[in-house]
């Protein structure tokens, strides 16, 4: 007597349905251990970030005379601040845009007008300065510059 072989009948399907009472693991619990782990790893990197001392600050003493000819303060990021100008640190924007501006030669159409969230610009007021930044949109300025690296020339 031969064995006989018989076919199944039934055929296991490739696609699942997720809301099936079946499956262990639901689509909404996915969900949630996905952004789970997308939070975690935001928190960290955040972290990491935060602790980058890459960019070294002065701070205003009020005295523009203790910072010496050749310092150089600001972020090294020259992708992100590419623009330079140089000329005299005065305080005052124009029309609410930056909060100081370097006198140039040619009169006031020349000025660049200052903005920084990464260096003190009062420290260098009535100094002759080279700064590098990123221009930015103005609506009344001729140039709008935010500051992310200045050197003291004189």
């Amino acid at each position: 007597m031969e064995p006989s072989i018989q076919a199944s009948t039934e055929s296991e399907s490739v696609v699942h349905d997720f809301n099936s009472p079946s499956s262990n693991f639901s689509f909404n619990s996915r969900v949630y251990v996905i952004l789970g782990i997308a939070l975690v790893v935001g928190l960290i990197s955040g972290f990491l970030i935060s602790r980058n001392k890459s960019v070294p600050s002065i701070t205003n003493t009020g005295n523009t005379a203790s910072v010496q000819k050749g310092t150089v303060v600001g972020s090294s990021d020259t992708k992100t601040f590419k623009d330079q100008a140089e000329g005299i640190m005065k305080k005052g924007g124009a029309d609410g845009e930056g909060a100081y501006h370097l006198v140039r030669p040619g009169g006031d159409s020349q000025n660049v007008y200052l903005t920084s969230s990464i260096v003190d610009l009062s420290t260098f007021l009535d100094r002759k300065v080279r700064v590098w930044g990123q221009t930015q949109k103005a609506k009344v300025a001729g140039w709008l510059m935010d500051v992310g690296k200045v050197e003291v020339l004189e």
